[in-house]
């Protein structure tokens, strides 16, 4: 009689192990060494929607982060703010640009079938023939672009022409646009004429997957769909599977990781953290409950806009804004002395890193209502 054997099934790893090993590979356990530009390439990007998020996302995760530094590599075009993962503006290197943005390529396709109805009578591709002329002519805002469009096609919908053409094109914002301490309206242009050199093929999959990990994991296959926007990348995570480990979560859910991978111990502290709205770390998995404790989902948001939030021992507890005289702090729940001292001090570095000169007080405002 033939025995048969069941596999053992993967380690468990709790939503406090999940969430030490995320902040590890997010920089947000300790702070990093890492250059700046080494750290955007390490994060796969920075959500940056806003000017400053990419900024704040930095001074919490590296030790002698100064703004001056980033707006350097933007100046010098050696990083890029571009419309990438999830149709949302992120900071990239130069090269992530080039790639990464092929590498999402399909999504933004699928994005202008929102736009169909706008677009009737609309030849796409010499849409993207001219919207290219114009923009590497000279870098237009997206009114202008609109405009010169229109002309050609009088009977479109304006906005859909314009989404068609930053869809259709890796457009980038060229500065000013970006810099610290500067002003600057949303001027736009091609990422090959910003940055003197041609587009790159979109990476494989696989070693797309590899990265993730590296900045995301432990993570399913939905999560990474979730945080690039698209679907069926399953068949990547299995060609990889030989190569990789796998645990799975309190709900069963099957995680992919890379062997070598920090996964600290679930009772490492976790200083407290002000991260600017629409974080990544945030943003970055179907699941997020490793970051937002359920009973806190959907708090860090009002509309369509994200709230700037400060993580306490490593998960989300409170919101915060600067007012023109104080950092305020709006924990969703009462802190202790000592996390209070600790959320205080960290303010403090925060401002100093960002603001220094600048006279802040810091103040604990109403615990947030549900």
């Amino acid at each position: 009689m033939t025995k048969t054997t069941t596999a053992a099934p993967a380690p468990l790893l709790g939503t406090r192990a999940l969430n030490r090993a995320t902040l590890s590979r997010q920089l947000l356990l300790r702070r990093s060494p890492l250059s700046v530009g080494a750290a955007v390439e390490h994060l796969l990007g920075l959500q940056a929607q806003n000017v400053k998020p990419p900024y704040h996302a930095l001074a919490a995760r590296l030790d002698g982060f100064a703004p001056a530094t980033l707006s350097g590599l933007m100046a010098d075009r050696d990083v890029v703010r571009i419309v990438t993962m999830r149709s949302t503006i992120h900071t990239h290197t130069a090269d992530d640009c080039l790639t990464l943005r092929p590498f999402v390529q399909s999504a933004r396709d699928r994005e202008l079938t929102n736009f169909r109805t706008g677009l009737t009578g609309v030849d796409l591709d010499r849409l993207a023939d001219l919207a290219r002329e114009l923009v590497e002519e000279s870098p237009r805002t997206m009114k202008q672009l609109r405009e010169a469009l229109l002309v050609q096609w009088p009977d479109a919908d304006p906005q859909a022409l314009a989404v068609a053409a930053r869809c259709r094109l890796p457009l980038v914002q060229v500065t000013p646009r970006g810099l610290w301490g500067r002003s600057g309206q949303v001027e736009l242009t091609t990422a090959e004429r910003w940055l003197g050199r041609a587009a790159e093929p979109a990476p494989a999959a696989e070693a797309v997957v590899l990265r993730y990990l590296a900045a995301f994991g432990p993570a399913s296959v939905k999560d990474m769909q979730t945080w690039a926007g698209l679907t069926r990348l399953r068949a990547a995570f299995e060609r990889l599977r030989p190569r990789l480990v796998t645990f799975r979560d309190d709900s069963g859910v099957e995680l992919f990781d890379l062997p070598d991978a920090p996964r600290p111990d679930p009772d490492t502290p976790a200083p407290p953290r002000f991260l600017p709205e629409f974080d990544n770390l945030l943003l970055s998995h179907a699941d997020r409950t490793r970051v937002v404790p359920k009973e806190l989902r959907g708090r860090s948001w009002q509309g369509n806009q994200a709230h700037r939030t400060l993580l306490v021992d490593g998960f989300l507890a409170g919101l915060w804004k600067l007012s023109d005289d104080a950092l305020v702090v709006e924990p969703f729940g009462p802190l202790g002395r000592a996390q209070r001292d600790e959320v205080a001090a960290e303010g403090e570095r925060m401002l100093a890193v960002l603001y220094p000169g600048a006279a802040y007080d810091i103040r604990f405002g109403t615990v947030v209502g549900g």
